[in-house]
């Protein structure tokens, strides 16, 4: 029987169907599977955080490989079928949750890796609310969309998403997976994402707020100059932030996209050695 068709099965038990409120859309191609698997490295001293299982596919596999794996599922329906699916299976924790309310280190304790098909309208807050957590993961491995997986590589040019990942960790599209992949298909391309997360940020843990408020006030207006963007934020006259950024070794005339975390790391050393 093919992933497809036991889907449709599972649905058919237990009278469900993919819920759009809940961004469901279940993986059902055996090759993104493997590749999922295999960009996590799993070993068996693993322990695994999965956001949204599903009807736990994906689950099926992390539980062969890893120590222990806890299923974050924030369908009621979904937890109840999981229930039923995995009776007896020790080294699977299944949580009734929303994961984005949910305290990261209240849920583990111990190293763990995040894997997950995750609903792809939480991608950029759930990246932020691992990596800015106090207990990070050492690796992530999602099924996201493919233009969302470009942006925070970096590869169609950079957004506040691009900057607030690569602060935290090495993101790396592993594969590209077609829409057909998915059960109901969406109507984008997918993409496997791997982020292999740093012990420390690329900026002192001290001066992160700071950091990414500069940022943020550089992204605010993406159409515009770093200096209107930039001046306007801080309060000042673009003419002023422009000398600004010259002392910081960048063109006023460019947009915040064009920025990596270096260039931003010493316009916020020249801020700082100006007090402002």
């Amino acid at each position: 029987m093919s992933k497809l068709e036991e889907l449709k099965s599972l649905l058919q038990e237990y009278n469900l169907w993919a819920k759009k409120h809940f961004g469901q859309n279940f993986l059902v191609d055996e090759k993104v599977f493997d590749q999922i698997i295999g960009a996590a490295d799993l070993k068996s001293s693993d322990n695994v955080i999965e956001v949204g299982p599903g009807t736990g596919f994906l689950t099926e596999q992390l539980v062969e490989s890893a120590n222990h794996v806890m299923a974050i599922e924030k369908d009621r329906d979904m937890v109840y079928l999981l229930n039923d699916r995995f009776k007896g299976v020790k080294n699977l924790e299944l949580i009734h949750e929303d994961i984005l309310k949910t305290q990261i280190s209240d849920l583990e304790s111990e190293a763990y890796k995040v894997v997950a098909n995750i609903p792809y309208y939480i991608t950029s807050p759930l990246l932020k609310h691992f990596l800015k957590s106090n207990h990070r993961p050492k690796l992530m491995v999602l099924l996201v969309q493919k233009e969302v997986a470009e942006k925070i590589c970096g590869i169609t040019g950079k957004s506040m998403v691009t900057i607030e990942t690569q602060l935290f960790g090495k993101p790396e599209i592993v594969a590209m997976v077609p829409a057909k992949a998915f059960y109901p298909a969406p109507k984008v391309e997918s993409a496997v994402l791997k982020i292999e997360v740093f012990d420390q940020p690329l900026v002192e843990e001290s001066e992160l707020k700071a950091f990414l408020r500069i940022v943020k006030f550089g992204f605010s207006q993406k159409r515009k100059k770093l200096s209107n963007t930039l001046g306007a934020g801080l309060h000042m006259k673009s003419s002023e932030m422009a000398e600004i950024l010259r002392e910081a070794d960048i063109d006023p005339d460019l947009r915040a996209e064009h920025l990596g975390i270096e260039e931003w790391k010493r316009l916020v050393k020249v801020l700082t050695k100006l007090g402002i």
